[in-house]
């Protein structure tokens, strides 16, 4: 029973994302997506409370993949190259389908951040694990107050506010990462 479940939620986030991609967030609704999938708008609400429910759900899964790809396609010897080459990617993705998907979660409740804010939990954790990778960190930087843990949030924030204004260029701010790290 719980494969079945399964496949009609992805049936109708397969119907959601067909919809999203020929004709914008805005013409997704729960009864033609249970008009697509065969079955009654009753049923869509076993698996999505509403529409931003599943416009989330595809948010996720669309960031879900896409920190994969991310895991291969980052290769820079020292953490502020590899930053530079996270904000491309990131800068790339919020570009192109992805930043039409977060603007349509305008309306997302609480359940909605939190669940978007796991995600990038798991960058913060990346972010570290790419910190802790390069030797040429100086050593000496870390203490109870400057940790790595706390400059990962540092260097989020400052990612998310720099996607966020579309900067073209992030040498300031790699030259404020490189000027306190090496």
């Amino acid at each position: 029973m719980r494969k079945k479940n399964e496949l009609l939620r992805e049936q109708l986030l397969d119907s959601a994302r067909e919809i999203a991609t020929r004709e914008g967030t805005e013409a997704i609704n729960i009864r033609r997506l249970a008009s697509q999938a065969g079955i009654a708008s009753g049923t869509v609400y076993n698996y999505f409370q509403s529409k931003e429910d599943v416009l989330l759900a595809l948010t996720e899964e669309y960031w879900r993949k896409a920190m994969a790809e991310m895991r291969q396609a980052i290769h820079a010897d020292t953490f502020t190259g590899q930053v530079r080459e996270i904000y491309a990617f990131l800068r790339s993705r919020i570009d192109d389908s992805a930043g039409v998907l977060m603007g349509s979660l305008r309306n997302v409740e609480a359940v909605g951040r939190e669940r978007m804010t796991a995600m990038q939990t798991g960058l913060r954790m990346a972010i570290v694990q790419r910190m802790e990778a390069d030797g040429g960190i100086r050593a000496t930087v870390w203490n109870e107050r400057f940790t790595k843990e706390r400059y990962a949030d540092f260097v989020l924030a400052n990612l998310l506010m720099l996607l966020q204004k579309k900067e073209d260029s992030i040498d300031f701010f790699l030259d404020i990462l490189e000027r306190t790290l090496y």
